[in-house]
């Protein structure tokens, strides 16, 4: 065992000059001199571990800085509990990239920088970051070195992650998705995806330089009995000049079993109209659309004239499919600001209902004006949420 101290053949203890922060080099002058029976540099083990220890952190805000991300990443690994060296802060060093808007930040230990990796879609100043392995990563180098999974036991619920969801996109489950088009966007691709069901891990690969598409990406959802039919159902989907290669990354093709069968073919249909949308360079279709430049606030404000429009809202509405509620928000008699006035918006039963209605009314003139019909997100409407 090495113990700190300047004794001859060991390094000294470096003290950090202020609490949770440490330097990000280490200047040792003290004078050594080489035993081959003491287990020496503490910078070449350092070095070595360095791949297993370095965290790739995207998505910061402008706003973030090295302080700001090492006073963070320290609070959120004592309260997950994953603080495992020891009493201390965690982080050693944080390097940032502002351009690209990532950051690489150095964890004192390789069991440490694996329960990081819990932490991934973790909120920071207001905005969700990607924590992930960094490209020097090595595996199989890593598996000697320490734990190469997240603590089961971590409590993420303490900084508002959904336990169970450490390591997303480990396991036999994560799925390859290949032959992108390099111009869908991460939203369009991660909507494709959650037709099947909500996800539990989700990365679109970047170039590191240029922030593109590198045409692929990885995703584990979070009902695993959903893994083989989204890979059967999207598997050799035609986007554009590409074609989609879907399948389970540790494996070839896999087969879906018979009682997935009638779930597969509904999967394939919607599928089937969602690629047509996109390759129109439109968003992913949803069961509401949202229409706006069909009535003004004046017009909302007598409740009989209000009545009379949302009947004939529903109406027309009606002439595209099941339509399920028809709302068109109301202003505030104290002229309290209301989000979502001048909009309707229209939930059908199905997407078939809502992709005829968008079709059907985007351009149409309503009382001189030309609606613009779009689609809204399900799950703002289902809160009641109706501003942009």
């Amino acid at each position: 065992m090495v113990t700190p101290g300047a004794t001859p053949g060991q390094l000294p203890a470096v003290t950090p000059l202020i609490t949770g922060m440490l330097p990000n080099m280490f200047n040792f002058t003290a004078p050594t001199q080489f035993n081959p029976l003491v287990m020496q540099p503490q910078a070449m083990t350092q070095q070595a571990t360095r791949h297993a220890r370095r965290v790739y952190v995207g998505g910061l805000p402008p706003t973030a800085n090295e302080q700001t991300v090492a006073i963070y990443f320290n609070q959120v690994m004592a309260a997950i509990g994953g603080n495992t060296a020891g009493p201390g802060d965690a982080v050693l060093n944080v390097y940032i990239n502002h351009d690209k808007k990532f950051a690489f930040v150095e964890m004192r230990s390789v069991e440490e920088a694996s329960n990081a990796m819990a932490l991934d879609g973790i909120m920071f100043e207001g905005a969700p970051v990607k924590v992930r392995r960094p490209t020097d990563y090595n595996p199989s180098l890593a598996a000697a070195l320490g734990p190469s999974q997240p603590n089961p036991n971590l409590n993420l619920g303490a900084v508002g992650l959904t336990p169970g969801s450490a390591g997303g996109l480990e396991g036999p489950d994560r799925i390859f998705v290949g032959g992108l088009p390099y111009y869908f966007t991460e939203a369009q691709v991660r909507e494709l995806l959650e037709s099947f069901g909500p996800l539990r891990g989700f990365d679109l690969v970047k170039d590191r330089e240029t922030g593109n598409s590198k045409g692929y990406a990885f995703c584990v959802y979070q009902d695993l009995n959903v893994t083989d039919i989204a890979c059967a159902a999207l598997n050799g989907i035609k986007m554009g000049d590409k074609t989609l290669t879907v399948r389970r990354a540790n494996q070839g093709t896999s087969q879906p079993r018979p009682e997935q069968e009638t779930i597969l073919l509904h999967a394939q249909q919607q599928v089937q109209m969602q690629k047509l949308v996109l390759q129109v360079g439109g968003a992913l279709p949803t069961k509401v659309v949202c229409l706006t430049q069909v009535v003004s606030a004046d017009e909302l404000r007598d409740d009989e004239e209000y009545e009379d429009i949302l009947e004939d809202m529903r109406e027309e509405g009606r002439k595209y499919g099941n339509l399920v509620k028809a709302v068109i928000p109301r202003p505030d008699p104290s002229g309290a600001a209301v989000p979502g006035v001048g909009k309707v918006f229209l939930e059908y039963a199905d997407i078939d209902g809502s992709t005829k209605a968008k079709v059907g009314m985007h351009g149409r003139k309503f009382g001189g004006n030309q609606v613009v019909a779009v689609f809204y997100p399900e799950n703002k409407f289902a809160d009641g949420d109706y501003d942009d």
